[in-house]
């Protein structure tokens, strides 16, 4: 089969199962690289974790920011389903940076991640990426504004309703009614420009220094978050490191698989639902799958 009408066939595929999508897998060594529609650019919900990370992760190292240095960080008290640890305390808690830069990450905190946003605002995130040659994601606002979207307005009952808003009220040019779907005023990215910051991660020289990347790689390595990927990716002979990112009809991840050979490959999926549904574990399933056929037509040669 041709590269081509192997590309033809996944998009029939996504468009059967009700996503439209940008997926990008790249070999981190040969640099050879497959992919579908890998420079749309969607807003990246917590996919902004990544760069905040690696941002707060840098002061660290300089001396700005001690990890260990503890914060007061007032409760979330969100009772709507979704957001998880310090989103849904009930009282304040003194969390250490180092230990904030956990909860962002491997449970995708966004109390936490506001926290950590607190010492260092979304202009210097952004200036941070700019400096070390990462290019293709906007960092623009704090993820307490990923908690105010029609999904909290509606009742349970009626999520379908936000959903449907999502689906339908955006335009041709990727602006949205709803803001945080709005590529001109939400944090924003490619699947290129994701796969480029995990190059730069995971493989030396690299603007980002080794010892940055490296506590990068842990955290990535610890997200607990492996519904959507990460069983097309992890096996006994492979690990999957990665940061998911939902917010209503956007599935995102970006992650790297490593496998027992040496081969290691950098993977970046954003999608977006045309099914008014907030459950869809079809969509997450099928997400892996076409990312997974990817990767085996490049591991093979064939790409």
């Amino acid at each position: 089969m041709t590269t081509e009408r192997f590309l033809r066939e996944l998009r029939q595929q996504l468009r059967d199962g009700g996503l439209h999508g940008s997926f990008l897998v790249r070999d981190l060594d040969s640099g050879d690289e497959l992919g579908i529609d890998p420079d749309i650019e969607f807003p990246v919900s917590s996919l902004v974790k990544v760069p905040l990370a690696l941002a707060t992760l840098e002061r660290i190292r300089r001396g700005e920011l001690d990890g260990s240095h503890a914060l007061e960080v007032e409760p979330g008290r969100i009772t709507t389903p979704g957001p998880t640890g310090i989103s849904r305390f009930r009282h304040p808690a003194r969390v250490a940076v180092d230990d904030l830069l956990y909860l962002s990450m491997a449970i995708s905190d966004s109390g936490a991640a506001d926290a950590l946003f607190g010492l260092t605002p979304p202009a210097e995130v952004a200036a941070f990426l700019h400096r070390h040659g990462v290019r293709g994601i906007a960092v623009r606002h704090t993820t307490e504004e990923l908690m105010d979207t029609p999904a909290e307005r509606f009742d349970a009952s009626e999520a379908h309703l936000a959903h449907a808003l999502a689906i339908d009220a955006g335009t041709a040019g990727r602006g949205h009614r709803v803001p945080q779907l709005d590529v001109s005023r939400a944090n924003a990215g490619t699947a290129r420009a994701f796969v480029d910051l995990l190059q730069a991660v995971w493989r030396q020289p690299s603007a980002i220094p080794p010892d940055v990347a490296a506590r990068l790689r842990a955290l990535m390595a610890g997200n607990i978050l492996r519904h959507r990927l990460a069983p097309d990716f992890a096996s006994d002979v492979s690990t999957w490191s990665s940061k998911t990112g939902s917010l209503l009809n956007l599935r995102h991840e970006v992650g790297v698989v490593e496998h027992a050979d040496g081969q290691s490959y950098a993977v970046a999926v954003l999608t977006e639902s045309r099914v008014a549904a907030s459950a869809q574990p079809g969509a997450e399933a099928l997400m892996g799958q076409v990312a997974r056929r990817l990767r085996d037509r490049l591991r093979s040669g064939m790409a």
